[in-house]
């Protein structure tokens, strides 16, 4: 009976532990991705993509060869606290590095043009959002936008 008592005691005095090991993490500024390192957040690089007209093609350029955030995983996990952004309308893209800048070209006309990556979302609570990259990147330079913005989320896979 006394162990019984012992053990209720104890799982009493651990619920509120447990409880707020389920909470998220909540990112320390609304509106901007920060990619999770177990239960570090490391702010991506924000920026306005540059547009450039090329003949048919559009580029959108962000100056630097590298951002300074990285990440050593191949499916990368961001969460982010989405006030004014719409989580469902980011896209992934990689990006190419000329000349020292950054930049991805879309073509309406090339079937090969670049392309959006796959990404998925997941609600965690209180416009917190957990998107992860649902396919493998190689090592390079990535942005995510919101669809029809130039807002880009610059980040690094190495």
């Amino acid at each position: 009976m006394q162990r019984r008592t012992f053990l209720g005691l104890c799982a009493t005095a651990m619920a509120p532990s447990l409880a707020s090991a389920q909470k998220p993490i909540r990112p320390p500024k609304q509106d901007v991705l920060y990619l999770l390192h177990a239960t570090n957040l490391v702010e991506t690089e924000v920026a306005e993509a540059k547009e450039e007209r090329r003949k048919d093609d559009t580029a959108f350029v962000v100056d630097g060869a590298s951002s300074p955030a990285r990440t050593p995983l191949a499916e990368p996990i961001f969460l982010v606290d989405a006030r004014k952004i719409r989580p469902e309308e980011l896209q992934l893209f990689r990006l190419d590095v000329k000349n020292g800048r950054r930049e991805t070209v879309l073509s309406k006309k090339r079937k090969s043009s670049n392309r959006p990556l796959h990404l998925s979302m997941k609600r965690l609570g209180d416009g917190i959002f957990r998107i992860e990259a649902a396919e493998f990147l190689q090592n390079g330079q990535y942005a995510i936008t919101p669809e029809g913005s130039n807002q880009v989320f610059l980040f690094e896979v190495y």
